[in-house]
């Protein structure tokens, strides 16, 4: 039962997620792997609630937190990766009949086992969810190092609800007489995970505080100095960490590194303005 509340608390926060996608029209930050496991836990979640017959609320919602990280992912793949608008709504739609189907295939599955006294299957399914929920959590991390810390395309609103809808779910838990430990530790887990996001993106901000002062008084964003750096083949402490690939066939990386050494030189006289000690 607490865990439909926590996906209910995450339903409100996934919508000015999906506004800030749809108003900035990128999501460069928000991991594509993160909305679709948190879509795909909606089918165990669903199967769960719905074949112990909990009230209607908590049968709809996860369906409705399906759908919405569906809609978000079906925003990375339009924004991020560059699909039309109809092919990213296809594969949306596909995708959600198909989990739409493996679901109903559950409920029938596990509804007479259930009706039995036999809650090993449900239980499984309810460990499964539990699991997916929280993996999803981990794809920003990823994103995070490809930064050096810093958390972009991820909206700080829909991240706080989700922490503290995950806390007081928790807080539920422990004034319970037993305690869940399956929710126990799915939402110390979500926590956990959250608060190091957010302590990630801190940690960055007071890295890079001298950075973006000097650049603000230029009228420049982080963004911009970083830009300025990388044109002009210079080293920069927080510039982002890109996947090595090898170069153009019949050239060696050290003669890329030449050229790129060569051309640098022209530019070193007249290179970013912000103070590389800054850096330190």
């Amino acid at each position: 039962m607490l865990i439909g509340r926590f996906l209910g608390l995450t339903i409100l926060q996934l919508i000015p997620q999906i506004w800030t996608n749809w108003r900035t029209k990128k999501t460069d930050g928000l991991p594509g792997s993160m909305m679709f496991l948190w879509a795909l836990c909606g089918v165990p979640f669903g199967a769960y609630n719905v074949v112990q017959n909990f009230n209607m609320p908590l049968q709809i919602q996860p369906h409705c937190f399906m759908g919405l990280c569906l809609v978000s992912w079906a925003q990375i793949l339009r924004y991020h990766y560059r699909w039309p608008v109809w092919k990213a709504s296809l594969v949306g739609l596909v995708v959600a009949c198909t989990f739409a189907g493996v679901e109903v295939a559950l409920i029938l599955t596990l509804r007479p086992l259930y009706e039995r006294g036999n809650d090993t299957g449900i239980m499984a399914v309810g460990i499964v969810a539990a699991v997916l929920l929280a993996v999803g959590l981990l794809p920003p991390y990823g994103e995070m190092w490809k930064r050096r810390g810093r958390v972009i395309g991820i909206n700080w609103i829909f991240l706080s609800m989700d922490w503290f809808g995950a806390f007081f779910s928790l807080m539920a838990l422990v004034a319970q007489h037993t305690f869940d430990i399956l929710g126990g530790v799915l939402y110390i887990t979500c926590c956990v995970l959250e608060i190091g996001i957010f302590l990630s993106h801190l940690i960055w901000l007071m890295q890079t505080r001298h950075i973006r002062k000097e650049a603000a008084t230029q009228g420049k964003t982080f963004d911009d100095v970083a830009e300025e750096y990388e044109a002009g083949g210079l080293p920069f402490r927080f510039a982002e960490r890109k996947r090595k690939t090898k170069g153009p066939k019949g050239v060696s990386p050290a003669a890329e590194d030449s050229e790129m050494g060569t051309a640098s030189s022209h530019v070193t006289d007249t290179g970013p303005a912000v103070d590389l000690a800054h850096q330190k």
